[in-house]
């Protein structure tokens, strides 16, 4: 039997040969993950998000909600409202529009108008959190869609309820007419926000200790 390197020493001494045993080389090291790639990775997300929610715009408030006028005898879909709307222009739109363009109206809001504003927020979360390193700044700055999103979803649910209600309600009315305003500010918002984590993200890093004043010593 082949004897243990505890048994070759006690018996040959110093002389004694002990095998030297190796550990595996790593398997594939090409697989190991540098920060460029996962950086590569993270805008290609963001390219693929920003497209999305681009298409998603386009395709909710300038295509689909401006086809619904054509069922609301021209009248603007709440949602299109910047300024807001007051109960009498909700009473003409209740009027105008059968349950045929209701049920319409809420399928888009299940859809694209759901689809919309969870892409975009994602999409700025990622945005914000590759390009603003401070914890607490980013924190601040993720508030700003998480809130655009929050609100457009519930802002959505507002306006069905209260196109389908048997009896319109002022409160219901102030409620929708306030989540689609903070909706509308709160997008702007977030693209203010996205371009100010970009500028944060390319800002010219400090200048090297051996040259004050950041240019290269002859």
């Amino acid at each position: 039997m082949a004897k243990t390197p505890a048994q070759r020493i006690k018996k040959h001494g110093a002389k004694a040969v002990v095998p030297q045993h190796q550990l595996p080389s790593v398997i594939n090291p090409s697989t190991s993950r540098t920060p460029q790639k996962a950086q590569s990775n993270s805008n290609l997300i963001l390219i693929a998000g920003v497209v999305a929610s681009l298409f998603l715009f386009w395709y909710l408030h300038l295509l689909t909600l401006n086809q619904l006028t054509q069922l609301s005898g021209g009248l603007a879909m709440p949602d299109s409202l910047v300024g807001g709307f007051d109960q009498g222009y909700i009473e003409q739109v209740r009027g105008a529009m059968d349950d045929d363009a209701r049920g319409q109206l809420n399928y888009i809001h299940k859809t694209a108008g759901t689809l919309f504003p969870l892409i975009f927020g994602f999409t700025w979360l990622l945005l914000i959190g590759t390009n603003v390193a401070r914890k607490g700044l980013r924190w601040a700055l993720w508030a700003v869609p998480l809130l655009f999103a929050a609100v457009r979803l519930w802002g959505n649910a507002s306006i069905d309820s209260m196109l389908s209600a048997e009896t319109l309600d002022a409160g219901q009315v102030a409620l929708a007419s306030g989540l689609t305003v903070a909706g509308w500010v709160l997008l702007v918002l977030s693209l203010l926000v996205g371009g100010a984590a970009v500028f944060l993200g390319r800002k010219k890093p400090a200048a090297s200790p051996n040259s004050p004043t950041g240019h290269a010593q002859p």
